[in-house]
């Protein structure tokens, strides 16, 4: 059984090409990528801050105030938070894997949660961009189009299991 906080949201993308994503418990975001590795989001509760995708799974959420929360990417739409979250995209369900989810069990059929770090310090953060980077630089050379539009058109839903590339 799972220690965490299961909280569910859906992802609308908008003809800016910003998400509005909907939590469960009332929550709403309105997200918009900085660049590659980052997204900017405040949300209806008057908080905002800054998503990081450091590398290894690994999400960096710094909230304006300064605080800092860990997140893990799970695959299928599913992120670890070191608050005790795990944000579940119900969006990413969808097609035949989210029936196939939704007969086995979701649990069973994913595995267990791989928990994210508490704490880092920067030198940690900063060997994972470094790790990102080396592996997105060799990853290159293997013929993905060559494209480079920043990862936004990754926007959409897919059921391939790996990072909804939303950062959480």
């Amino acid at each position: 059984m799972s220690h965490y906080r299961e909280v569910q949201y859906t992802d609308e993308l908008l003809s800016d090409r910003s998400v509005h994503r909907r939590f469960a418990d009332g929550r709403e975001e309105w997200r918009r990528r900085a660049g590659d590795h980052y997204v900017q989001w405040q949300d209806n509760a008057g908080r905002s801050g800054v998503d990081e995708i450091l590398g290894d799974r690994i999400i960096k959420r710094q909230y304006s105030t300064g605080q800092i929360v860990y997140g893990r990417d799970q695959g299928y739409g599913r992120t670890a938070w070191g608050d005790g979250t795990l944000t579940i995209n119900r969006t990413s369900f969808g097609g035949r894997t989210g029936a196939i989810l939704a007969a086995v069990g979701a649990g069973a059929l994913l595995g267990a949660i791989v928990a994210p770090p508490l704490m880092m310090s920067e030198f940690e953060e900063e060997e994972l961009r470094r790790q990102a980077q080396q592996q997105q630089q060799n990853s290159g050379d293997g013929g993905d189009g060559g494209g480079d539009d920043g990862g936004s058109s990754s926007w959409s839903d897919d059921d391939s299991g790996g990072s909804d590339d939303d950062f959480g």
